[in-house]
């Protein structure tokens, strides 16, 4: 029986050195050398908080740096094409997230990237809601007052976006086909830009998430109105839901997940999602991402895809319904 059992050992033992030296020298040694985290928006907007929290840690785990990249520009369709194209070899990572990944598929004929086939899933880290946002001095205290001023109106309605094609663009049309009024997005470049044009009063509103619109919010530059959360933020416990004010149907969120080319190492990319998960979990970092306004995931590898997936589906439905095309 002792016999048995130290065999059974050896054998364990033989096999795993056996798969350990089958991998490819880069996995066996990854990393060797800094990590480039790609976020395809600008400096201290909501992905650029969430990318550098999670750096940050994650270079104390991984014991190399990870350097933020930020990429702004087309709903993060440039930084999602940077790492698209980019060496599989585990050292460019993309903050992914649902406008460049799930809807820019089926909103732009044109797409310089594939996702589906350029892009693979490491975990989805956090989420985040949003908050329709208008102007601090606004006449209308509350969704009903700003529904029924709209349509006294009777034209369009400006909304400011972070880019066409965004979760925040899709949101506005939604919100607008649901409550019976035609909304024009206004398509802004830069976040700041968007930011400054709600708090100018030159746009009727628009769907800020809760990590960029709670500060603002706080400080008096800025009114939500209601949330699009399942339930009310503990951030803005004041601020209804869009259940809580007759429209329960209106889903709006946006994930994000740390993805990387298609073609990178098996061992480098289970490497990168038990780090990131753990890094996501890990409890400071956790405290400071759900005061940031984030709901805090980290999922495994096969959840990712099953979540990549159904959103592709879901995103692709909406964007046929709401007949808008890119280019």
């Amino acid at each position: 029986m002792n016999f048995s059992r130290r065999s059974l050992v050896v054998s364990a033992i033989a096999v795993a050195a056996f798969f350990q030296a089958a991998l490819p020298a880069q996995a066996q040694n990854f990393p060797d050398k800094p990590v480039r985290l790609v976020v395809g928006y600008a400096p201290g907007t909501a992905p650029d908080i969430l990318a550098r929290l999670l750096g940050q840690r994650l270079s104390e785990q991984l014991k190399q740096q990870v350097i933020v990249d930020n990429k702004p520009g087309a709903g993060g369709q440039i930084a999602a094409q940077t790492v698209a194209k980019a060496s599989p070899d585990g050292y460019n990572i993309l903050l992914g997230e649902v406008g460049s990944i799930s809807i820019a598929p089926a909103a732009f004929s044109k797409l310089t990237y594939d996702p589906a086939k350029e892009l693979t899933g490491i975990s989805e880290v956090a989420r985040v809601d949003f908050l329709l946002a208008v102007q601090a001095n606004a006449p209308y205290q509350n969704l009903a007052d700003y529904i029924k001023a709209i349509k006294a109106k009777n034209a369009k309605v400006n909304y400011a976006t972070f880019g066409a094609g965004t979760s925040g663009h899709f949101g506005a049309e939604m919100f607008g086909e649901a409550a019976g009024f035609k909304v024009e997005p206004i398509h802004y470049r830069a976040t700041g830009d968007a930011v400054t044009a709600i708090i100018a009063g030159d746009v009727s509103g628009a769907f800020v998430s809760t990590a960029l619109g709670n500060a603002q919010i706080k400080g008096g530059k800025m009114r939500a109105l209601v949330t699009t959360a399942p339930q009310r933020s503990p951030l803005l416990p004041q601020v209804p839901t869009m259940a809580e004010a007759g429209f329960p149907k209106i889903d709006i969120s946006a994930w994000f997940a740390f993805m990387a080319p298609q073609g990178t190492p098996p061992a480098i990319l289970e490497l990168l999602a038990k780090e990131s998960i753990a890094a996501v979990q890990a409890p400071e970092t956790k405290a400071k991402l759900v005061e940031a306004g984030f709901s805090v995931f980290g999922t495994s590898r096969a959840d990712t895809d099953r979540m990549l997936r159904a959103e592709a589906t879901r995103w692709a439905n909406v964007v046929k319904a709401s007949g808008f095309r890119g280019d």
